[in-house]
């Protein structure tokens, strides 16, 4: 599928078909979310809940610190006890693998946020997803991923597309940012008193973060 395709015009064609087979009384299709973590995820379960029995699948290997790792899956727990929904959403945590994620992108350590190394990262979390979705016998899978500006939506719908029809589970597309979906995951946040972390979780992407900061406030000084 081609990486300007409107995937939440995709998405908005399949929940149609859904909500009217809901409407004739059928039950709603059981979902695998990939969740990163509780902000990214917020909007996602507030928008797709009346359409699927939702599970949220925490698994992220590529957080570097198990303290961080730990903090940012008890937000997304305390954020599905306390959200209001039409359907229950549960929550599964996957393996916490932080060699599966150095072995997934050896190589490309040094290629900076939104590279291959990306790619790699969001192969690897897909993959267990729809491996997982598949053994548990879900109808769908897709990630919270896409809700990120900073996220390639024809990078993770490919991976999703591909990685669907390797393991026979139904792939939904998403492009979540879409609709305004990243600015109501910040007003969510607020709402709930969200955790918001500053970087995306490996130990790559934070050092890249200080590093930014640190030029930035050395840029700051020199005008000073």
């Amino acid at each position: 599928m081609v990486q300007n395709t409107n995937f939440q015009l995709i998405m908005e064609k399949e929940l149609n078909v859904i909500q009217s087979d809901i409407l004739q009384g059928r039950k709603p299709p059981s979902l695998l979310l990939h969740g990163c973590c509780a902000p990214c995820s917020s909007y996602v379960l507030e928008y797709l809940n009346k359409y699927f029995l939702i599970t949220s699948f925490y698994y992220n290997p590529n957080i570097s610190e198990e303290v961080e790792y730990i903090k940012r899956v008890n937000e997304l727990n305390r954020l599905i006890e306390e959200m209001p929904v039409i359907n229950e959403v549960n929550l599964m945590i996957g393996r916490y693998e932080p060699e599966e994620f150095e072995r997934a992108i050896k190589g490309l350590e040094n290629l900076g946020e939104k590279s291959r190394r990306c790619y790699a990262c969001y192969e690897l979390r897909i993959r267990e997803t729809a491996k997982t979705a598949a053994d548990e016998g879900f109808d769908y899978f897709t990630t919270t991923l896409s809700i990120s500006p900073h996220k390639n939506a024809g990078w993770l719908n490919e991976i999703g597309e591909r990685l669907g029809e390797e393991y026979g589970v139904k792939y939904l597309y998403a492009d979540f940012k879409k609709r305004n979906g990243y600015k109501r995951s910040i007003e969510l946040s607020k709402e709930y008193n969200l955790y918001r972390q500053d970087y995306c979780g490996c130990r790559y992407s934070k050092a890249e973060n200080i590093n930014k900061r640190q030029q930035e406030g050395n840029n700051c000084d020199s005008r000073t």
